[in-house]
């Protein structure tokens, strides 16, 4: 419900925005121009956002948090004769959790792999607008799922270090 009234009134602030430009006062049409530039700028920003987080992503940013903890449960493991069965069953919990992680993790690797590269413009071509939307869309659902996937692993190493204090005691 409330998405559908963004929509609506998104279409309806881009209508008045290209109608002020096409057919109003100067003044109109001026505001519309600046509008639209402050538009272009935020777009760019957004743009130099998510190549920045692709390029933490492409590094191994989560590779690395989730190699660590694999190393840490293993630690836990190889000292299990100390530990009641209690901790060994978090154990399991969390390493199935790490591994559900890791699968997640590949998953938005693989999307990310499989987006294909922008074909440049042909001259007297128009733009596709629905291709670039669900660009657009594809895009968006990715940030989310790495901003879930980095919840969750925040989670994760929140339990796993109440579990190695458990195990420490």
């Amino acid at each position: 419900m409330i998405g559908t009234l963004l929509k609506w009134g998104g279409l309806l602030v881009i209508g008045i925005l290209i109608y002020n430009f096409m057919f109003g006062s100067s003044e109109e049409k001026d505001n519309s121009r600046k509008v639209f530039g402050e538009m272009r700028t935020l777009v760019v920003s957004v743009g130099n956002l998510m190549k920045s987080e692709r390029s933490k992503f492409d590094a191994g940013k989560y590779d690395k948090v989730l190699e660590k903890l694999g190393g840490a449960y293993r630690a836990v493991r190889e000292r299990a004769q100390y530990v009641d069965e209690n901790v060994l069953r978090r154990l399991d919990d969390l390493e199935k959790r790490k591994t559900a992680l890791e699968t997640e993790l590949q998953s938005i690797e693989d999307a990310d792999q499989a987006v294909v590269a922008p074909q440049p413009a042909k001259k007297g071509v128009k733009k596709d607008t629905k291709a670039e939307e669900q660009k657009a869309a594809k895009a968006a659902d990715q940030q989310r799922r790495k901003e879930e996937l980095q919840r969750e692993l925040e989670a994760l190493l929140r339990d796993s270090d109440a579990l190695l204090e458990a195990a420490q005691k």
